[in-house]
């Protein structure tokens, strides 16, 4: 089998996705880049995740090509393979359907960071994107997809914030493995949760203030992070 260790890394983390409960149906794809060889691996348009085996696996070069694979990738292909493009240091993207990231996106509203949860894991607030126009949903919605996701990250650091929601769509996550990033959507979900069921009790509820997020951050982030055990 051609490229079987990217098919394989992607293959995981694809069947990784349905045992979280991030996808329904066949909502939601992973896909891994291998930079050096300059080929990109996605799973396979609309293909059910209990028969989705490593043959199935779609291989691309960064031009958006099909290299190796009988297939059609999925439709969010060029989104996927914009946004590796994109940001640097950035080996895979997964996006779901995930239902309380979904209501964040369809209110068109970033996810706050109110507790130490969201900071373990986000520098701050999950951003949304503006809404598409028609223009750019008419001429190449999935590219234009990634293009307002890179357009709202013009002054943010995507490798501090893994994650955002695209207003009135869904949640993307990345990062520098297909594990790690489906473990981001993971979190995402999860403090789209606490946030939901915190903003019910307490509309009004404030932001963590900065030096709880900053602790909690960088514990475990960059060059001063203590938690956990060393590699």
């Amino acid at each position: 089998m051609q490229y079987a260790d990217l098919r394989e890394e992607c293959l995981a983390a694809n069947l990784l996705l349905p045992t979280t409960g991030l996808v329904d149906l066949t909502f939601g794809n992973v896909s891994l880049a291998d930079r050096d060889a300059g080929l990109f691996a996605i799973k396979p348009s609309g293909v059910d995740y209990a028969k989705l085996t490593a043959a199935d696996i779609v291989i691309l070069d960064f031009e958006g090509r099909v290299v190796s694979g009988t297939l059609r990738p999925s439709s969010d292909t060029p989104t996927h393979l914009r946004l590796i493009q994109a940001f640097d240091g950035i080996r895979s993207v997964v996006h779901t359907h995930s239902r309380n990231a979904v209501a964040f996106a369809q209110a068109a509203r970033e996810i706050p960071c109110l507790g130490t949860t969201h900071a373990d894991y986000f520098y701050g607030n999950v951003p949304v994107t503006r809404i598409m126009t028609p223009g750019e949903v008419s001429r190449a919605y999935e590219l234009e997809t990634a293009n307002v996701i890179i357009e709202r990250f013009a002054q943010l650091d995507p490798l501090a914030i893994r994650a955002v929601l695209v207003s009135g769509h869904g949640p993307f996550t990345w990062s520098t493995s297909g594990l790690h990033a489906v473990e981001v959507a993971q979190a995402l979900e999860i403090v789209a949760d606490m946030a939901l069921k915190t903003l019910a009790l307490f509309p009004q509820a404030p932001g963590l203030p900065r030096h709880v997020l900053e602790k909690h951050y960088l514990r475990k982030h960059g060059p001063t992070a203590y938690y956990g055990q060393k590699a």
